[in-house]
């Protein structure tokens, strides 16, 4: 019998944040995928914006590596389900290439993924205004780990092809496999909370294959592609594998809100609530004027401050979400979905947009960063994701705060800082405590029994509404 076939994959870091790894990854993948090959991507890390340009750039789902809130198996897991029909893996590292959770240690680092995964590592440098320093820096990062495999320099923001040939010159081990000049005109447009989402609009098709032609043109791609084929395979765990493979039989049905305001969701979340029997239905909360057919609703995040004017206006939706939930129809609500549940968004200018208003608190913009970085959850009160006493992960980042509340509102959730480890009570829990609200993105790999809660909380639900219809008839 033949070995298993080892999947090919690259690990692409930088030296810090900011040095065009997103810029890199989406040229290099968009380039693979002009030649023909099935390109899986994945981002190291909490991030929800970098993913939409993967899968852009790649034609599929970009799936989130987080060392810290999946832990190892998980990992592996995911990343086999995800790449198992590609022809090559292309992995996108969070900020500098050893930077992670701690600053003594691997742990939540792209570092720690690319070992985990047996990657070879090719590594972003920006060499504006740089010249035999490269190899310093090179042969620095290279010498760091000696159980890490850098492969590879691209050298981003070069002046010239006379800069890049200088800088492959002066840095021969690693070897400076190519790199990009400065393109102001290809550049992703940002705002408060990074990238804008890599809709059409924001990342024409014309602008991707301009990338794909910059890297077929500046990038050695066939020797990325041989480093790539030279990955070891580590050993895998298949036990916890979420998959979209044969699917169960249907439980329930979890509306998942889905538009330009809500579309901050991990791709093994909702391939773990698949796999327990859940349907996910979408809807829009901008332009659906009710909801479909399920027996549960799940809010991410999002950017529901920049289109609060045209979720205010849809009142019928917001109507149909209050509705449901007087029904006790339970919803499970992060970040983005804990503002639309909120009596209103507030905007740094001072315009009040209603929203749903089963939190009786308003959503109120703020000018910096409220909240940023990794969070461990304890429940301390019955949900609808399961007993008291479950542990989760997750992650923050918000430049929104809740105002006073008008009544005494149960909070579930104790939440502990990852840095600093302070505590603090959250986890709004609504109406008859089919409501679950909360800043947290939670990543169910942290533990399964979060999606097996909350379908169970689903199946349930919609087992009363047939057992009411079958007695009303």
């Amino acid at each position: 019998m033949a070995p298993p076939r080892t999947m090919p994959r690259i690990v692409v870091a930088g030296t810090s944040s900011g040095v065009g790894k997103t810029t890199v990854v989406v040229a290099l993948v968009r380039a693979l995928a002009a030649e023909g090959l099935r390109v899986a991507v994945f981002k190291c890390g909490p991030d929800y914006l970098d993913p939409t340009y993967h899968a852009r750039a790649a034609g599929r789902p970009c799936h989130n590596l987080d060392g810290w809130m999946m832990g190892r198996e998980a990992v592996l897991a995911t990343f086999h389900r995800a790449s198992e029909d590609a022809d090559i893996a292309v992995i996108e590292g969070v900020m500098g290439l050893f930077d992670g959770a701690s600053p003594t240690g691997e742990e939540g680092s792209t570092a720690e993924i690319a070992k985990w995964l047996g990657a070879p590592v090719v590594l972003v440098v920006d060499a504006s205004g740089m010249a035999r320093s490269v190899a310093a820096v090179a042969q620095g990062f290279a010498r760091f780990d000696p159980e890490l495999e850098l492969v590879g320099i691209i050298c981003n923001r070069v002046g010239s092809r006379g800069h890049l040939d200088l800088l492959r010159r002066a840095c021969d081990a690693p070897p400076v496999l190519g790199g990009f000049p400065k393109q102001p005109e290809l550049a992703f447009p940002e705002r408060h909370l990074g990238l804008f989402t890599a809709d059409d609009r924001v990342l024409p098709e014309d602008k991707l294959d301009a990338w794909g032609r910059a890297a077929s043109e500046w990038l050695g791609t066939s020797a990325i592609v041989e480093r790539a084929r030279a990955a070891r395979e580590p050993q895998t765990t298949p036990a916890v594998e979420a998959t979209r493979g044969a699917l169960p039989e249907e439980r329930c049905r979890i509306g998942l809100a889905w538009d330009e305001a809500f579309h901050f969701y991990y791709e093994d979340n909702l391939a773990r609530l698949e796999s327990l029997g859940a349907r996910i239905v979408r809807f829009s909360p901008m332009r659906d004027t009710h909801l479909p057919d399920v027996d549960g609703l799940y809010l991410g995040g999002g950017y529901p401050e920049i289109h609060a004017a045209a979720l205010a206006e849809n009142a019928a939706m917001r109507r149909a979400v209050e509705t449901f939930a007087g029904t006790g129809g339970p919803i499970y609500a992060e970040c983005g979905g804990l503002m639309y549940l909120s009596r209103a968004i507030v905007t740094q200018g001072g315009v009040s947009h209603p929203m749903v208003g089963l939190l009786p608190a308003e959503t109120i913009m703020k000018e910096r960063l409220v909240a940023l970085g990794y969070v461990e959850v304890e429940t301390q009160e019955p949900t609808i994701l399961g007993p008291p006493g479950l542990r989760f992960r997750g992650h923050q980042f918000r430049y929104s705060e809740l105002g006073p509340f008008a009544r005494a509102t149960a909070e579930a959730y104790t939440i502990r800082k990852r840095r600093g480890g302070e505590t603090s009570r959250e986890g709004f829990m609504l109406g008859p405590g089919q409501v679950l609200a909360s800043y947290v993105h939670a990543h169910f790999a942290s533990n399964p029994k979060v999606a097996a809660g909350l379908v169970a909380a689903c199946a349930a639900y919609r087992a009363k509404r047939r057992e009411q219809a079958a007695t009303c008839s």
